[in-house]
């Protein structure tokens, strides 16, 4: 089964933002963006999604989230549900960051839980998954990735072939390291099996990105791999010129036809 389907390249803006440099930044990209045939967002802090919705509808960028609620509303104090993020527009949300594991004590059973409610809602959930140095020292990384993943596999059932699945080995986040192209794509080959073994031919659709520090230097060689169908972009996406040489990374390798 052939399936086309175009590179996601998400950028994650953390917690850095304001006004005026949204502003500044959505600008530069939009005003070198260009017929971009690959899909990209933007995943922005809570307080700054009108602003940012405002900023790129009608464009070629997507409005996206870093986190959503588990729960569908209630006393739940500091959180943001999936039918409140769908009012401002949000067509994808993160899920399971590494960031919300680590500091915020998140599980896999969560993850599957805010997976589902963003489902339920329209909006695609970056499911985020990946090893920590240890765990890969340890020769864990397949076994954590696994993981991971199938719990929420487990819970959304028919519903997985429209997630985005996004490889953040943790030890290549926000430290400068990354993973080789080849170490990428064994991790991304490896979801890609337990993808089609949930979802058969339809595996073959789910966009898996990439998200270990992936910048303008090596986004050509990553993007080339076989399993790796875009990136989510940290302290990258917050430099338009970075961002968009990512950008026209992908677009230059969906043009030499390296993915069908």
């Amino acid at each position: 089964m052939t399936v086309h389907k175009s590179k996601l390249i998400a950028g994650n803006w953390k917690m850095n933002a304001s006004l005026a440099s949204n502003e500044t930044l959505l600008k530069a990209v939009l005003e070198g963006l260009g017929a971009s045939v690959c899909d990209v967002a933007v995943c922005v802090p809570g307080p700054y999604l009108a602003q940012v919705g405002g900023i790129v509808s009608g464009s070629a960028i997507a409005l996206g989230a870093q986190d959503v609620s588990a729960h569908p509303s209630g006393a739940y104090t500091g959180e943001q549900s999936a039918a409140m993020l769908q009012e401002f527009g949000v067509r994808y949300a993160i899920v399971g960051h590494s960031e919300r594991r680590q500091y915020h004590g998140e599980r896999d059973e969560v993850v599957s839980a805010k997976t589902a409610m963003a489902l339920r809602h329209g909006i695609t959930p970056i499911v985020c998954v990946g090893e920590t140095l240890a765990e890969r020292e340890a020769g864990q990384t397949e076994e954590v990735v696994k993981r991971q993943l199938a719990a929420v596999i487990h819970d959304n059932g028919h519903c997985i072939s429209e997630i985005v699945v996004a490889y953040e080995p943790v030890w290549a986040i926000g430290t400068g390291k990354t993973a080789t192209p080849e170490q990428a794509q064994a991790v991304h080959h490896l979801l890609r099996a337990q993808l089609h073994h949930a979802a058969g031919d339809h595996a073959a659709g789910i966009r898996i990105l990439y998200g270990g520090s992936m910048n303008a230097a090596n986004a050509p060689q990553l993007l080339a791999q076989p399993d790796i169908d875009g990136g989510l972009i940290g302290g990258a996406s917050l430099k338009s010129a970075d961002f968009l040489q990512i950008i026209a990374a992908a677009n230059d390798v969906a043009k030499a036809g390296v993915r069908p």
